[in-house]
């Protein structure tokens, strides 16, 4: 034996056992996108639940516009409130104390190894249909398929880096990843919607329904009523009871969901009584629209929830698919028409704060000048990105808040001058074509006509003429699949842990997919590599410096004029309701509460006591 040849045979029985125990991969029970789960193997139920919450109870909830499907996976068709969440479920769910942390619920075990190249679940004997049929494997794998091919785009997003999906034993999934290091994958399949197969496989997946779902969730319909309401009743032998990620939630015996027309006609609904919760959005009516007998007598209750959510980014969008918005100097100049500053304090009530990132709220926002750590991810992008993420911070256009914004203005008609655009009988033109600028602003609800309003008066006296249109939910919603509009009022919710979700934000590929979620239409190079850095990155200390490199680009493209901000929910609620001391740092948590029966009987003698 040549030395040669005894040095290649030590090398491959040394390489053996280190093979061996790099493939070697231990079943856990839940998996965090960074670091380790919070909760052990052994836990018995959030931190932020009572366990001994009691069951029972009604609870009616509102809904705005209308429904016509029990399907809320495709394009197609309207989907009735609660059906996602409540009636299906997912191979794993989140907790909502963590940034991005995952735990078994139809799967009763994961497997991963270390590169994240494939995850396995294990799926738990007892999970069953709500017709008594067990959760398979193949119920997985069809699910994956149908949301690929027949699903809305995102999904197609989302699950476009697996490779195989194979049954791997009785109870047993395992998906394959390809296309390059995708980190979230593992977390991504994890909230996975299943379906019955033996229920979808001879229907069509893309076709609205009406027929009464079969789910796993805690949650079935009992009744409805096509596009006015439905309601939902508790499974009384849901599988699921006695897990510990449903420990103390799910604890209404019904839950009946009302539509309403608009959010005006849904407030006096609910001061009337006609329901019990209601989450508000609108300063004004936070400030001045709860006042009635009702609330003095304390018959319902406002109250402010702090959370410590990334509360994303809502602007004027612009639609880059329009010639006149494709330049990042005009979209800039339009900037300075916005007051926000006067907006906050005579329309708001001074409630809020002005966004300054894709990710406010959040430790992942860009801050001051970037990092040393940022700068190694952003220098070689360098003429390829707006160079003002080099060298400023970026801040919106500020005022005084008195309502005159002269300086704002003349630094706009400077920078629409530098866009090419010139002024001819007090209307911007283009010079070239002699055409004035005209555009629309789409809305879905008339509570926003007077905040744009301003805006767009502003946009006048820049020669802009600048329209509103407010449309119902359906064609609200088939004008933005099919990306026919000017500029909307967008919202972009972030999570503690960005990734997949990013680029169908602002990835290429999505610009031009109907239904897509890139509703500006970028299509950005640089910005793409930025998306893949961010869905790759190995630690939560990366995370945070690339996706704080992502804002910035972003921000300097001004593909958004940002409005603002609230850091906590604004709820109200008809005293009958009783909650964990405990809340949630990144939720809500509505499904905690239960009826307090003391509570519930209190105000019903208090009503029955007020009609005589």
């Amino acid at each position: 034996m040549g030395p040669i040849y005894k040095i290649l045979v030590g090398l491959i029985v040394a390489a053996v056992p280190a093979l061996g125990q790099a493939q070697e991969v231990k079943p856990v029970h839940g998996i965090a996108m960074h670091g380790s789960p919070k909760y052990g193997p052994d836990f018995k139920h959030f931190e932020y639940v009572n366990p001994k919450a009691p069951k029972g109870g009604k609870v009616r909830l509102s809904a705005i516009g209308t429904f016509d499907s029990f399907n809320p996976y495709i394009i197609k068709g309207n989907p009735a409130a609660g059906i996602g969440g409540f009636v299906y479920e997912s191979l794993m769910t989140s907790s909502e104390d963590e940034a991005f942390t995952e735990y078994g619920l139809l799967a009763e075990s994961i497997e991963m190894p270390e590169d994240r190249s494939w995850v396995a679940f294990t799926l738990r004997k007892e999970a069953r249909w709500h017709d008594g049929k067990p959760v398979t494997v193949e119920d997985v794998i069809f699910s994956l398929g149908a949301l690929k091919t027949k699903g809305q785009p995102f999904y197609r997003f989302y699950y476009r880096g697996v490779a195989k999906a194979e049954k791997a034993g009785e109870r047993r999934v395992k998906f394959t990843f390809g296309g390059g290091e995708n980190r979230e994958l593992p977390l991504i399949i994890g909230q996975l919607p299943i379906l019955p197969k033996h229920i979808w496989a001879d229907k069509d997946f893309s076709k609205t329904t009406l027929v009464k779902p079969i789910g796993s969730g805690p949650y079935k319909v009992k009744s409805f009523e096509a596009g006015r309401s439905i309601t939902l009743e508790r499974v009384k032998n849901y599988w699921g009871t006695k897990l510990a990620v449903t420990s103390g939630q799910y604890n209404f015996d019904e839950m009946r969901f009302d539509y309403y027309r608009d959010s005006t006609v849904a407030l006096e609904a609910f001061k009337s009584g006609e329901y019990d919760f209601r989450q508000e959005n609108a300063s004004k009516i936070w400030a001045t629209g709860y006042d009635s007998p009702a609330f003095k007598k304390g018959l319902y209750k406002k109250q402010n929830i702090r959370h410590e959510n990334p509360t994303g980014m809502q602007g004027f969008v612009f639609n880059l698919r329009r010639d006149f918005f494709k330049n990042p100097v005009f979209r800039k100049a339009l900037a300075f028409a916005f007051d926000f500053e006067w907006t906050n304090k005579n329309l708001f009530y001074g409630q809020y704060s002005r966004t300054k990132s894709y990710f406010s709220n959040s430790e992942l926002a860009s801050r001051g000048l970037p990092s040393p750590e940022e700068l190694k991810i952003l220098e070689p992008l360098k003429g390829q990105i707006p160079p003002e993420v080099f060298t400023r911070s970026y801040e919106p256009p500020g005022t005084d808040g008195t309502g005159r914004i002269r300086k704002n203005l003349r630094q706009a008609k400077k920078l629409l001058q530098q866009a090419g655009w010139v002024i001819k009988n007090k209307k911007l033109v283009n010079p070239k074509t002699g055409k004035p600028l005209t555009f629309e602003v789409l809305l879905i609800s008339p509570a926003f006509e007077r905040i744009v309003l301003p805006f767009v008066r502003n946009l006048k006296r820049l020669g802009i003429i600048a329209s509103v249109r407010t449309v119902d939910t359906a064609q609200y919603r088939k004008r933005l699949d099919t990306f026919d509009f000017d500029m909307i009022v967008g919202t972009f919710g972030q999570s503690l842990s960005p990734g997949n979700e990013q680029m169908s934000f602002w990835g290429s590929a999505a610009a031009e997919r109907t239904g897509g979620r890139n509703w500006i239409g970028i299509k950005n190079p640089a910005i793409d590599k930025l998306i893949d850095l961010v869905i790759a990155a190995p630690d939560r200390e990366s995370l945070i410096t690339r996706t704080r490199a992502l804002d910035r680009v972003l921000l300097w493209n001004h593909y958004i004029i940002p409005q603002w901000h609230i850091q906590s929910f604004r709820v109200a609620f008809w005293d009958k309701f009783g909650r964990p001391p405990k809340s949630p740092r990144y939720g809500l948590g509505f499904n905690t509460w239960w009826v307090d029966g003391t509570k519930a009987n209190a105000l019903a003698a208090k009503l029955t006591s007020a009609k005589k």
